[in-house]
């Protein structure tokens, strides 16, 4: 195939697009950029959620995350300050005043994004909607079509992957740092004391239960977009909505206490909310079944009434939005290739990131990935250990069965080693450890990494 490719096709003008035209084109590759907003007769054709045509209009926040030194946000922008994204670099130069974070002009910030690729000669932008997948001789083809992803090029993808791999609304439930975790109000149970006792369960008296009912019913809704407002799916509905159904809905349902006696006191509690590993290292727990579409400040408020998370440290607030994406631990490689088709990238939030920096990291690695295909080379992966390969290994590795889109989170990387963490025991410090480690495997990989070779694209 290598030697027969002619150009590298990119579908989506978000994020992820720009970024993977961008870095294939400056790696010699002739690259069609495909984007379905556009004027037709005189009238915008738009998405839902977007206002204008211009590429990399970001549609919610202006901040690209923290920019705090030996943060896990920080970290991969690092990364990609060193792999050369181009994204990132117009973030830098259209950077405004906002504390220790990242955020952008957002209006400048297109702009520049719309010159880089008029001034790149090797992108031609072409304005129509792309609803067929099928293979073609001689093309690379990059799926960054967003959470917004047409109904028509939804139905070839599904078609492409099977539709149960293909998700269009996401429920997040929220997750905690294991070590704020106040271990001597809970106890780890098994239901029926069947199998191992794997998850933290965490007991309400009747009153602790009633004051945290009266909370949650009363705390405020996250914004909901209009495009967003759909019907939510009878067995994932947000514990608020549950909770307005009666006052024993959640005892019926995700805070179901049969069968989880309390080993201390020998009774059953009232209530009880159960907390399930996040990953091996058990260093994070997701709230079973605590989905919700409230604020995050309200969620603050309410989760920290739940017994032992009264000092909780939050990684991810829950979300309830309307998202389309892949089950990518299913269905891509670790070169962000679909298994059954090596001619056939993901990236950007389709793929399974969510944020926008974790967007334009995926379009960097399939830009780089698919120019060195181009070029006739195998693509080296990302290691494993800096921030974009742990970003890679999540949406390539996590459960399939409870695959939910990630930011990039300390959780995410490979932890230090146990003695280290003995040693060690300022978190600041743990962290500043990861992130040295991280950049030293990147600029290792970046360093052995073989520019694409051969005639260009």
């Amino acid at each position: 195939m290598s030697s027969a490719v002619k150009k590298i096709r990119v579908i989506g003008g978000g994020l992820a697009g720009p970024e993977a035209a961008l870095t294939a084109a400056s790696l010699g590759c002739d690259v069609e950029l495909y984007e379905m907003r556009r004027e037709v007769d005189g009238k915008l054709v738009l998405t839902p959620a977007h206002q204008t045509t211009e590429f990399g209009e970001l549609v919610c926040s202006n901040s690209l995350k923290s920019e705090s030194p030996n943060t896990a946000p920080w970290l991969l922008k690092q990364e990609m300050r060193r792999a050369g994204s181009r994204l990132i670099a117009l973030a830098d130069a259209t950077a405004v005043p906002a504390g220790h974070a990242l955020a952008v002009d957002r209006v400048e910030f297109s702009r520049q994004i719309e010159e880089a690729i008029a001034a790149e000669p090797r992108i031609k932008v072409i304005r129509e909607e792309v609803t067929s997948l099928e293979p073609e001789d001689g093309v690379l083809t990059i799926v960054a079509s967003g959470p917004l992803t047409s109904d028509a090029l939804s139905e070839e993808i599904a078609r492409l992957t099977g539709a149960g791999h293909l998700a269009f609304y996401d429920s997040i439930s929220p997750i905690v740092d294991a070590e704020t975790i106040d271990m001597g109000r809970v106890y780890f149970a098994a239901r029926w004391d069947k199998g191992t006792a794997d998850y933290i369960n965490c007991p309400m008296t009747r009153e602790e239960y009633e004051i945290f009912l009266a909370a949650l019913t009363a705390a405020e809704a996250a914004e909901t977009k209009e495009w967003e407002k759909a019907e939510y799916f009878e067995g994932c509905l947000p514990i608020e909505i549950l909770a307005r159904r009666g006052p024993d809905t959640l005892r019926f349902g995700p805070m179901k206490p049969v069968g989880l006696r309390d080993p201390r006191t020998g009774k059953t509690p009232w209530a009880v909310v159960q907390l399930r590993k996040e990953n091996l290292r058990a260093d994070s727990y997701n709230l079973v079944g605590f989905q919700n579409h409230l604020k995050y400040g309200e969620q603050a408020k309410v989760l920290r009434l739940i017994p032992g998370l009264e000092n909780a440290r939050f990684l991810r607030y829950g979300q309830i939005h309307r998202n389309t994406y892949i089950n990518s631990p299913s269905l891509l490689d670790d070169r962000l290739r679909l298994k059954t088709r090596q001619d056939l990238f993901f990236a950007g939030q389709i793929s399974g990131v969510e944020g926008y920096t974790e967007s334009i990291a995926s379009g960097l690695l399939t830009g780089l990935y698919a120019a060195a295909v181009a070029h006739g080379e195998d693509p080296a992966a990302i290691p494993r250990g800096t921030a974009l390969g742990s970003l890679v290994n999540y949406i390539t590795q996590a459960d399939t069965k409870h695959f939910q889109p990630a930011n990039i989170t300390f959780d995410l990387l490979l932890p230090l080693e146990e003695e280290t963490r003995r040693k060690v025991r300022d978190k600041k410090e743990r962290h500043t450890m990861v992130c040295e480690r991280a950049l030293a495997a990147f600029d290792a990989w970046w360093a052995e990494r073989r520019k694409p070779v051969g005639a260009v694209c």
